[in-house]
């Protein structure tokens, strides 16, 4: 037991951390009206903040974004805002839709949609020539005055009844196109799920309610806070999504840890009071960084580019901040009001057996029993691990880069409906018009034209028209609409493949590539855009970003961690192992949605290629996990190594402490990111399959075997660091080195247990 000595006022972070634990503890009635009142004024701002304009997707530095903003100069009105429709029609076997019956009944399933408050406008496909080649097929287009997440539901069931209505009529009706897109299913319902699934696991943990409902209830109000915030200052709620998972993610890991502590200080003898702060001092440096470590991933998503993913990384880092604030102050405070109700019932019973009535009183046969001196299952496993190093490193390398070699079939796009299950309306619309007017009809391509300082404009046209029509892989093109101006034109031109494959791909690279003789021999600049050239160009940005996104990411993490273990390989290994796990996870996501391995268990009908987006997601969202699990576990091995025992013994040490705790918090993340698998949005499937399968490889095999098989072989060379750099590097003393200087108990177990007598 530490001998009771007031603290200097060096100023470590251990330190600062420890007085503002106590602080809290002691002043919790204000931290908590504090905390309360942050949020009430944050709830009213966001309720009187004006609607956000809807999220406008843009690939600021890619040329489909380029036609795109020309287009959207030279034509203007042209542009609309709102959802559409595509309403198909398919003659029934050996019919034509254009014949009388089936033509009557087309234009009764129009005329009932036309009516619609919603409705701005109906293309007839009779009028519009909208109808195939041969004569089975046809579709109409409905527009809308508003986005689809603002059509009432009448509206969508008006538009939803007209599949009855041409079933009674004789023909198939099938809906594709906005109108009809599903809502994000990560939102409220989702988060309670895994709220659920939390607190069993965390009862499982702990074994006390208090300790349970801690890390949730200051998980919860830190989402609370973190979402009324990007509300009130006008930010759009999409980008709420990441930020509502890792604002739960993180909340609980950060409350976990502290609270674990808190427990530990207790069980040895401290009063609640100096536990509280010891646990801040400790748990809470190591909560600092692992939370720096998820903001450095987040903020990092501005490299890509992409101000929508720029905005959802600032959001859900702001949120992290704010969860890793709530932990070091109002975590605290709480503790105060629940001191002996988080402790074990072996603890309550023993304290109110010896009649102990004072809330700091530590009784000294509750301390005993919960002193670790039976190995558990993680102290078992580390000892494993030590003892066969070499073996565990191989099995766990080999093991791991199986499952990555999928990854080198990985293939970026962006699913659209082709890639929805065939018992959707919208998959099978999308189907019907491959059927009638070919796969590439899904995916037309619009060729923006910028005729400004040409000479002969219509003889540029017509030149770019002809080179257009005879490029390998093109079915059609329309005939050129110039602006009133006459500055501008734009084409559509129709792929013979379909908007995911490699050969529309491919198609685009050769139409830009002719660009470049285009503008020699007319002067005019011909520029590719559409949906389906976006969706590549959005691809490519996101594999480009990738490699430097990895290593402004990976560096500063590894720099941060080199303050946080005061060691070289720590950090390398750390940032090492978080490869290998985000290399497996797209191993697994590889071989279920493009390849089809088990797909059918989750209900993917239709492999294609994986979200572009996915990858810079998972990266994002798994390293701020990973780096959390590594600097949870690994603090309490670097904090038993400097305190004086071997660098085998910290091993054994650091999961005795902190092993439960590790695999509580991945448990929680993984049935959380699991309940998304069944989803019914592809994309959703993708990610909750990812995240999932991430924090296992991660968490269970890269933290938990493959991290201390390397710290076993290379022993005590794993904390050395340079005395060069050691001099650089602040001592931010994570573990709580300085802390051994001072305690204060209420009364030493010694004393507990004279009293006792």
């Amino acid at each position: 037991m530490p001998t009771t000595k007031a603290p200097d006022e060096h100023d470590r972070m251990a330190k600062l951390l420890y007085r503002l634990g106590r602080i809290a503890f002691e002043k919790r009635r204000l931290v908590a009206l504090l905390w309360v009142g942050i949020m009430g004024a944050l709830v009213v701002g966001a309720a009187a903040a004006p609607t956000p304009p809807p999220d406008t997707f843009s690939i600021p530095g890619t040329e489909s974004q380029q036609a795109f903003d020309l287009l959207e100069e030279r034509f203007p009105g042209t542009k609309s805002d709102g959802a559409q429709a595509r309403i198909v029609f398919v003659a029934p076997d050996g019919q034509r839709i254009d014949s009388p019956r089936n033509q009557a009944a087309v234009e009764q399933v129009i005329g009932s949609v036309a009516g619609g408050a919603q409705v701005k406008g109906v293309l007839d496909p009779f009028q519009a020539g909208a109808v195939s080649a041969n004569g089975t097929t046809a579709y109409a287009t409905v527009s809308y005055g508003e986005t689809s997440d603002q059509l009432t539901d009448a509206t969508k069931t008006a538009l939803t009844d007209t599949i009855e209505a041409g079933k009674a009529a004789g023909v198939t009706v099938e809906i594709g196109g906005t109108a009809l897109m599903p809502e994000p299913e990560m939102g409220a319902a989702t988060e309670l799920v895994g709220v659920a699934i939390a607190a069993i696991v965390l009862m499982i943990t702990f074994g006390a309610f208090a300790a349970a409902g801690l890390p949730l209830l200051t998980a919860l109000i830190g989402i609370g806070v973190g979402i009324a915030a990007i509300v009130a200052i006008g930010m759009s709620t999409t980008t709420t999504t990441l930020a509502m998972m890792l604002g739960l993610a993180v909340g609980i890991d950060y409350a976990l840890f502290i609270v674990s502590r808190y427990r530990t200080e207790r069980a040895d003898g401290y009063t609640a009071k100096e536990a509280v702060g010891r646990a801040v001092g400790t748990a809470g440096s190591a909560v600092v960084f692992a939370g720096l470590t998820v903001i450095i991933a987040l903020a990092g998503l501005a490299v890509v580019g992409i101000p929508a993913l720029t905005k959802m990384g600032l959001a859900a880092a702001g949120t992290v901040a704010v969860a890793v604030t709530i932990a070091l102050t109002l975590l605290p405070a709480l503790l105060g009001f629940f001191q002996n109700a988080v402790m074990p019932r072996a603890f309550r019973k023993a304290a109110k057996a010896t009649g102990e009535q004072t809330p700091d009183a530590v009784n000294a046969a509750a301390a005993a029993q919960l002193r670790e001196d039976k190995p558990g299952m993680g102290t078992r496993w580390a000892r494993f691990i030590v003892r066969r190093p070499v073996a565990v490193l191989l099995i766990g390398l080999v093991g791991m880069g199986v499952l990555a070699l999928p990854v080198q079939s990985l293939e970026l796009g962006m699913p659209g409906d082709e890639s929805q299950s065939t018992e959707t309306t919208q998959r099978r619309a999308y189907d019907a018009l491959a059927a009638g007017f070919g796969p590439g009809f899904n995916g037309p391509l619009t060729i923006a034209v910028d005729l400004a300082g040409v000479a002969n404009p219509q003889g540029a046209l017509e030149q770019i028209s002809r080179t257009l029509t005879e490029t390998a892989g093109v079915v059609s093109v329309t005939p050129p609409i110039p602006n009133q101006a006459g500055d501008a034109a734009m084409l559509t031109v129709v792929p013979a493949t379909g908007p995911s494959s490699t050969e529309t791909k491919d198609l685009v690279h050769e139409l830009r590539g002719e660009a470049g003789d285009l503008k020699a021999a007319t002067g005019a600049t011909v520029l590719v855009t559409g949906a389906t050239a976006m969706n590549i160009d959005v691809s490519q940005k996101m594999a480009d970003a990738l490699l430097p996104y990895l290593a402004v990411v990976v560096g500063l993490a590894i720099l941060l961690l080199m303050l946080v273990f005061r060691s070289i390989a720590v950090p390398i290994k750390a940032a090492l192992g978080f490869l290998l796990s985000v290399g497996a996870a797209f191993g697994v996501i590889v071989a279920v949605f493009q390849w089809g391995w088990l797909a059918g268990l989750i209900g993917v009908d239709q492999t294609g290629p994986v979200m572009s987006m996915m990858p810079i997601f998972l990266i994002g969202v798994v390293f701020g996990l990973a780096m959390d699990y590594e600097v949870f576990l690994v603090t309490r091995m670097r904090e038993a190594f400097a305190h004086g025992e071997s660098a085998t013994d910290a091993i054994v040490t650091g999961f005795r402490h902190s092993g439960r705790v590790v695999v509580a918090a991945a448990a929680i993340m993984i049935a959380v990111f699991a309940g998304f698998v069944g989803g019914g949005e592809p994309m959703i499937k993708m990610m909750g399959l990812g995240l999932a399968a991430a924090v296992f490889f991660d968490a269970f095999v890269v933290r938990m075997t493959l991290v201390p098989a390397v710290l076993a072989l290379l022993g005590d060379k794993a904390w050395w660091l340079p005395r060069w750099l050691d001099r650089i590097l602040p001592n931010v003393d994570v573990e709580g080195e300085a802390l051994t200087e001072h305690a204060e108990p209420a009364a030493p177990v010694r004393e507990l247990e004279d009293a006792r007598a």
